[in-house]
C-alpha cells in the first residue's frame, strides 16, 4: 500500500474543484490526502471542508509556508501562476501549476531555476500530453502507419462565447493561453519538442469574445523534416468534426477524444505506376481522368478515457514516483516552457488592442 502524501490545492474554480477534485475523489486517487485547500471566498472554502473531510482551508496561499504538505497545486487565476509559484518554490515547496505555466519564456525559465536552486520538484498540468487519443496517434505514427506524415491538425474548436475573466488580456486570458497549451503541447510532441522547431505563421484574432482577448488562433508550426503542423483555436467553428487529423503517404487518422477513424493502405498492396507523359485514353480512345481504386484498410473505435480521467491519473500517478522515487516526469517544465514561446511568439506577432486595464 502506497503511503499517502499531502497535498495542499490553491484555488476552487473550475479546474481546481472539477477536473483536480473530481481527481482527488476518484478510485484512482491512490495518492494523496487534500489535507489544505486555498481559496479567497468563503463559500468556497466552506464546499471544500466538506468535500475533503479534516482538510484546513486558508483565504491566503501564505499560510501553506509553515504546513506539513509534500505538494501544493496551483490552480489560481492564470495571471497568478508565476507569482505563487515562484513564492512557493523559494519557500521550499514541491508545487505542480495549472497551465499556462506563465506568460513568457523568461518566466517559465525563471521558475525552473529556482526549483533547481532549492531542490524542489516543478511539474505542469498537462494533461492532454497523456490522453490516450494523443498517445495512440503518436504511437501509430511511430509505426509508420501513415507512412511518411506531411501534415498534422489539431481543432480544438466550437462555437460559443465567454464574458468572464478568460477573455481578458491582463488576465492571461485568451484561447491561446487558455486552451492553447493543450494543442500545441500536443504539437511539439508530434514534431518530437525539436528545439528548431518555429512559428511560420500565426494569427489571432477576437471573433465573439466579450473582452479584448483573443477568440480566434491560427498557429503553423514547422522543424526541420518534420510534418507541418495545424494547430487551430476558434470559438467560431460549428461544424469541427475533429480533434486531430494526420495525413501521410500511406493513409488519414481522424479522431476526437473519444473516438477514431482512419484509412490507410499496405505496403505492396498497390504496385507503383508508371508515369505516362500523354493524356490517359479510355477503351474507345477518349480523353479520361486519371484515376483508380486504391486497395484501402479501414479502422474505427473508441478510447477508453478523455485527458480528464485517464490523462489527470496518469499526470498525478507519475508525480507521487516522481516526488517518492526520483521518476522521469512525462510531462518536462522545459517541454511547457516551449508551449509558452510558441504563445509568446504568437502575440508578439499579431499585437491585439488593450481595452480593459
Amino acid at each position: 500500500m502506497n503511503k499517502k502524501l499531502n497535498l495542499a490545492i490553491i484555488g476552487q474554480g473550475r479546474s481546481g474543484r472539477d477536473i483536480h477534485g473530481n481527481y482527488y475523489n476518484s478510485d484512482n486517487n491512490k495518492y494523496y490526502n487534500v489535507k489544505y485547500v486555498v481559496d479567497a471566498d468563503a463559500n468556497r472554502r466552506a464546499m471544500a471542508e466538506k468535500r475533503y473531510p479534516g482538510c484546513k482551508t486558508f483565504a491566503d496561499y501564505r499560510a501553506l509556508y509553515d504546513c506539513d504538505v509534500d505538494v501544493v497545486v496551483n490552480a489560481s487565476y492564470s495571471d497568478c501562476h508565476y507569482s505563487i509559484t515562484k513564492d512557493l518554490l523559494e519557500h521550499g515547496k514541491n508545487v505542480m501549476v495549472e497551465k499556462p505555466f506563465a506568460r513568457n519564456q523568461f518566466e517559465c525559465e525563471t521558475l525552473i531555476k529556482t526549483a533547481e536552486e532549492k531542490g524542489v520538484l516543478l511539474v505542469v498540468f498537462q494533461n492532454t500530453q497523456t490522453a490516450p487519443y494523443y498517445l495512440d496517434a503518436l504511437r501509430l505514427i511511430k509505426e509508420g502507419r501513415f507512412g511518411d506524415v506531411k501534415q498534422i491538425s489539431i481543432r480544438f474548436n466550437g462555437f460559443a462565447r465567454r464574458w468572464d475573466w478568460q477573455t481578458l488580456q491582463k488576465k492571461v486570458a485568451g484561447n491561446a493561453y487558455n486552451t492553447g497549451p493543450h494543442p500545441i503541447a500536443m504539437a511539439l510532441g508530434f514534431l518530437d519538442f525539436d528545439k528548431n522547431t518555429k512559428v511560420a505563421y500565426s494569427k489571432l484574432a477576437t471573433a465573439i469574445t466579450s473582452g479584448d482577448a483573443e477568440d480566434y488562433v491560427k498557429i503553423l508550426l514547422e522543424a526541420p523534416n518534420k510534418p507541418l503542423v495545424d494547430v487551430e483555436i476558434s470559438s467560431v467553428d460549428a461544424f469541427s468534426d475533429y480533434t486531430l487529423k494526420i495525413q501521410g503517404t500511406k493513409g488519414t487518422f481522424k479522431c476526437t477524444l473519444q473516438k477514431y477513424w482512419m484509412k490507410y493502405i499496405v505496403d505492396g498492396e498497390n504496385p507503383e505506376r508508371p508515369v505516362i507523359e500523354e493524356f490517359l485514353r479510355d477503351e474507345e480512345g477518349n480523353p479520361r481522368y486519371c484515376s483508380e481504386k486504391l486497395n484501402v484498410h479501414e479502422e474505427s473505435g473508441e478510447y477508453v478515457g478523455t485527458p480528464f480521467d485517464v490523462g489527470t491519473a496518469t499526470i498525478y500517478e507519475n508525480l507521487y514516483y516522481a516526488l517518492t522515487e526520483g521518476a522521469e516526469l512525462v510531462v518536462k517544465p522545459w517541454q511547457s516552457a516551449m508551449v509558452i514561446n510558441v504563445i509568446e511568439t504568437a502575440h508578439a506577432q499579431n499585437p491585439l488592442p488593450v481595452k480593459f486595464i
